[in-house]
């Protein structure tokens, strides 16, 4: 690796020492999907979106609520502290795609269609307030 790219990345690492997030990857539903629920819950306060995801008919939106408890908990562990009510915020959540499995089902005159089975991965990450002002 050269040298600048070495520093870049030590850059990258450190910032991320700062940032509180979580990763759920390789979801067996497609992006489109999930990108639904994670529209949902953007720049919304953790207590609130945790009600939203918790009473969404979604099937995506059971993974999203579990991926956020954790980013909670990681915001927790690195700061020492519980988080309080009205704090925490949902900062930046973004997904992209996975790995696509592809499949054939038997179609007429001895042809095949493809399947393409999505899957995605997701990154969340919450913080409070008053860090938000700070770095804007």
């Amino acid at each position: 690796m050269g040298a600048r790219k070495k520093i870049s990345a030590e850059k990258r690492k450190e910032a991320l020492k700062t940032m509180y997030f979580a990763k759920l990857q390789n979801v067996p539903t497609s992006p489109r999907k999930m990108r639904l629920v994670a529209d949902m819950i953007r720049g919304m306060e953790v207590n609130r979106a945790l009600g939203v995801l918790k009473f969404s008919s979604k099937e995506a939106a059971a993974r999203v609520e579990k991926l956020l408890r954790s980013a909670i908990a990681n915001w927790e562990q690195k700061n020492e502290r519980k988080a309080e009510n009205g704090e925490l915020f949902v900062t930046k959540i973004f997904v992209d795609g996975g790995a696509t499995l592809k499949r054939m089902r038997p179609a007429p005159r001895g042809r095949g269609y493809r399947i393409r089975k999505r899957s995605n991965h997701v990154t969340l990450f919450v913080d409070s307030k008053s860090n938000n002002e700070d770095q804007n």
